[in-house]
């Protein structure tokens, strides 16, 4: 250090004045460029982070609305035998059943041709009604119609 201290000396007043201006200016720049600059992109970062949790807060709250919409207005099982409901849904949708297989609280039927646009409609129409597909196997026959194994059961409280 005290060979800096008389390096320094030995200069003129004027470049003392010049190097105390430049150590100043490299302090300057250290600081902002070392502290000043990495703060202030770590809170623009944050605030960035928080305004998308928020939004994901508001996508996620509204969505639990819908749910808990959807739950309170769902429909309760059909009455009578599960099987005589699910024949019945079939044959006002058009649906030939191949197959249908009461076992205990499901029931399993086949549906050998049909439209797939048609078919998915009638699955949707039968969980809106409270019959639930607990399996499904869907398969094409290579000529724009599918073939369908489902098991359904009725939806509980």
């Amino acid at each position: 250090m005290s060979a800096i201290l008389i390096w320094y000396r030995g200069r003129s007043v004027r470049e003392q004045r010049l190097l105390l201006i430049m150590v100043a200016l490299l302090a300057i720049t250290i600081l902002f460029a070392g502290v000043i600059r990495p703060v202030r992109d770590g809170l623009e970062s944050s605030r960035q982070r928080h305004a998308n949790a928020e939004l994901r807060l508001g996508e996620i709250k509204a969505q639990v609305a819908q749910v808990k919409a959807i739950q309170r207005g769902r429909p309760r099982a059909p009455e009578g035998p599960l099987a005589d409901a699910i024949r019945a849904r079939a044959d006002e949708a058009g649906f030939v059943l191949a197959n249908l297989e009461p076992d205990g609280d499901r029931v399993r039927i086949s549906i050998a041709t049909a439209r797939p646009g048609p078919l998915l409609g009638w699955i949707a129409g039968l969980e809106g009604d409270g019959l639930l597909v607990d399996a499904s196997t869907i398969t094409g026959n290579g000529d724009g119609t599918v073939a369908a194994t489902l098991t359904l059961k009725g939806r509980t409280s």
